[in-house]
């Protein structure tokens, strides 16, 4: 399996592309989707993601890969991937950054988590359990890359989803402004290493959830 294909090591490419004359913009793209998990006293124990990859990646991934059926993939068949790409996104914090009533939470690593293939994209699929469940009156999620390496993008329908949550709250979700004139405008040097390490806070996907 080839280095350069997992999900990763890609990220971790964007040292390498700092080097050259590229202008900072994301080199992956993906469509994401997510439930917050709920248990039955009201607290909140996980998130759910799916992620679908943009076809260019999805295709590159795939490369090389086995499959009984030509150009068709079973979740089978993409298990060792899935596992690699699970197991190289602790290094970002899974891209998932929660706070409860302004305190920052962490998650564990991920469970459930595999990976399918429809319509010539992958979709990872997985869910990140908090270390600790908590029952906030306010809980805010963002989900995004700090280097903008990746454009995470909510899905048009139905992007977030509260699954089991108390009668009474309230979601509001904040898709990121398009910055991408002036993300353009930076190295990606300095995108990396300079002030702007954290650029990509500007395009942070926030969900917001509001309980009484």
């Amino acid at each position: 399996m080839s280095m350069r294909r997992l999900f990763g090591c890609l990220l971790a490419a964007a040292v390498t592309l700092a080097a050259g004359a590229a202008n900072a913009h994301p080199h992956v793209w993906i469509t994401a989707t997510s439930e917050l998990l709920y248990a039955a006293d009201g607290s909140i124990t996980g998130v759910r993601h799916a992620w679908t990859f943009d076809d260019m990646f999805s295709a590159y991934a795939v490369q090389g890969l086995e499959s009984k059926t030509k150009g068709a993939y079973t979740r089978e068949e993409l298990t060792p991937l899935a596992q690699t790409n699970v197991e190289s996104l602790k290094e970002y914090a899974y891209f998932t950054f929660a706070k409860a009533d302004g305190k920052k939470e962490r998650f564990q690593e991920p469970i459930d988590y595999f990976l399918d293939y429809k319509d010539t994209v992958l979709t990872l699929h997985f869910t990140l359990p908090l270390k600790n469940p908590v029952k906030p009156r306010q809980l805010v999620l963002e989900v995004f890359d700090r280097s903008f390496f990746i454009d995470f993008q909510m899905a048009k329908d139905s992007p977030v989803k509260l699954v089991g949550a108390p009668a009474g709250c309230q979601m509001k979700l904040e898709r990121p402004n398009d910055g991408t004139a002036s993300a353009q405008k930076l190295n990606e040097q300095t995108f990396l290493n300079g002030e702007n390490s954290n650029f990509g806070m500007m395009f942070a996907n926030r969900i917001t959830v509001d309980c009484p």
